[in-house]
């Protein structure tokens, strides 16, 4: 399967100019991007080349420098999933040498928005995804053209990526979710740096369905060849996440039916006890996140060689079977308090090293990590990037399913869950005694145990209105309680945006 970048030079020469860098306006379309014309010219003579472009945005989520700096925090999609996991609270930073992640840590960044990493590559990364997508579906005839069989699949794909990208800067940008907030331009053009006002949060949302809602309808029929290609499964996914950010009852209800969808659509099993943790059982051959083959996975990269991945990676940062800064001293550890909760007979238990007298305790050396497990071992790195898994749709099933009075339902999703993390039916009975808010509570700790470190938490506290109380294993703000919506908890509109947008105060 390791066939990613086996394609034209052709091809790829698109792709790579939509990675390369311009220091211009938004630089939600960088000048030395390819424009749409040629983008489209050239697709009438190739119209391989669509898909190649097509290729190149999805190269951005996993590729070094794409927020625009040369930060070793800078490393696509995952680098932003681990952001939003220190902003949760449930990663804390609990060793530091050199310095990786202490002004997040800090929470510096919510407040100055003169800071690169955080506000400004999260906002570059995002809309050059978006200016990437626009310049694929304008090429194919803009946003309301009739699609031919030929670029159907390319143009359903480019919508929901925009979708993609447009959800996190709502997540990350906006502190909650509130229809007449100003805070996103919307850019639905190869606008080619020309400025645009903020629209009303409403409407960035009503784009974000519009684009979902049409890319499920084009990738109907898609039989995807790789992972890493949004398919109508994982836009229903990221449909269901779009409702259930909105907090109301006919979202909810929306999001349970999407979340559903996911589920039966996929088939996909869920996550099993011995692949949850290394440790799951003597002998383990199938634990570890690191392989987009993994059956639960629904949306993942291969990675290669070819990608060129090494330090700056997710896997530099989090894993100590990786040459990384963990490794070296920059630990990333499971929120103490987080831990303290987790039953002792629950396998994910033992995806964390436990050891107080130890600078390395609570890392989570048997979730993510090397299969070779040599302390430093992997330097150009081959292990897989998750974007995206079927266990947080029977989660987020159970949420949505708990938040309108569904309890049978959300008890039977969660507990399905929890039969493959614990042996014993008697260990998670507890469960069919739980109603109302003490369900929904049960829910929301349950999603923080099962997806720590995928990126998810930040989006599941938003969702759940909650309040951040970091543990003792931090080193900064340490029991100090944060509201979701906390400013400290959402990062800034970046200086350059300000600077050179006439229509942002």
């Amino acid at each position: 399967m390791k066939n990613i970048y086996k394609k034209s030079i052709l091809m790829f020469s698109i792709a790579a100019s939509l990675v390369s860098c311009s220091e211009d306006f938004l630089e939600e379309t960088p000048t030395d991007f390819v424009s749409a014309d040629e983008v489209s010219q050239t697709g009438e003579i190739y119209p391989e080349i669509l898909e190649g472009t097509l290729r190149g945005v999805y190269a951005m989520m996993y590729t070094t420098g794409t927020g625009g700096t040369t930060r070793h925090e800078d490393f696509g999609q995952k680098g932003y999933d681990l952001n939003s996991d220190f902003l949760s609270g449930d990663i804390a930073l609990s060793q530091n040498v050199y310095s990786r992640y202490v002004s997040l840590a800090q929470l510096l960044i919510t407040t100055d928005f003169t800071q690169q990493q955080g506000n400004y590559d999260t906002w570059r990364y995002y809309y050059r995804i978006i200016g990437s997508a626009n310049k694929i579906i304008e090429a194919i005839g803009g946003n309301d053209a009739e699609i031919t069989d030929e670029n159907r699949l390319t143009m359903g794909q480019a919508k929901a990526l925009r979708a993609y990208a447009y959800f996190y800067l709502t997540q990350f940008y906006i502190p909650e979710y509130t229809p007449d907030s100003k805070v996103l331009p919307i850019y639905l053009l190869d606008t080619k740096g020309v400025a645009v006002e903020q629209s009303r949060t409403e409407d960035v949302y009503k784009q974000m369905i519009s684009d979902l809602n049409d890319a499920i309808v084009l990738l109907s029929d898609f039989e995807r060849v790789e992972k890493y290609e949004v398919d109508k499964n994982v836009a229903k996914g990221l449909l269901a996440y779009v409702y259930a950010s909105m907090g109301t009852s006919d979202a909810n209800l929306k999001a349970l039916e999407l979340a559903e969808g996911v589920i039966v659509g996929t088939g996909a099993p869920l996550t099993t006890y011995n692949q949850t943790s290394y440790a799951a059982v003597a002998g383990n051959t199938e634990g570890g996140f690191n392989n987009v083959n993994t059956p639960s996975w629904i949306w993942g990269v291969d990675i290669t060689l070819d990608a060129g991945l090494d330090l700056i990676s997710w896997w530099g940062q989090m894993d100590y079977y990786t040459y990384s800064y963990l490794g070296a001293g920059d630990v990333k550890s499971i929120d103490q308090g987080l831990y303290n909760q987790i039953d002792d007979n629950d396998v994910r238990k033992t995806q964390f090293f436990y050891n107080p007298a130890s600078s390395l305790n609570l890392i989570g050396y048997n979730k993510f990590f090397n299969g070779a497990r040599k302390a430093n071992g992997q330097r150009n790195i081959e292990d897989d990037y998750i974007y995206m898994r079927v266990d947080e749709f029977y989660l987020l099933s159970a949420e949505m399913s708990a938040k309108e009075g569904m309890d049978l339902e959300a008890r039977n999703r969660l507990k399905e869950l929890l039969s493959e993390r614990f042996k014993n039916a008697s260990d998670y009975a507890y469960v069919d005694g739980l109603t109302g808010q003490d369900l929904i509570d049960e829910i929301y700790l349950q999603t923080r145990i099962e997806l720590w470190g995928e990126g998810k938490s930040y989006l599941a506290l938003k969702r759940n209105k909650g309040t951040v109380v970091r543990g003792d294993n931090h080193l900064f703000e340490v029991g100090v309680p944060m509201l979701y919506n906390d400013d400290k908890l959402t990062l800034e509109i970046p200086q350059s945006e300000v600077q050179n947008n006439p229509f942002i105060n």
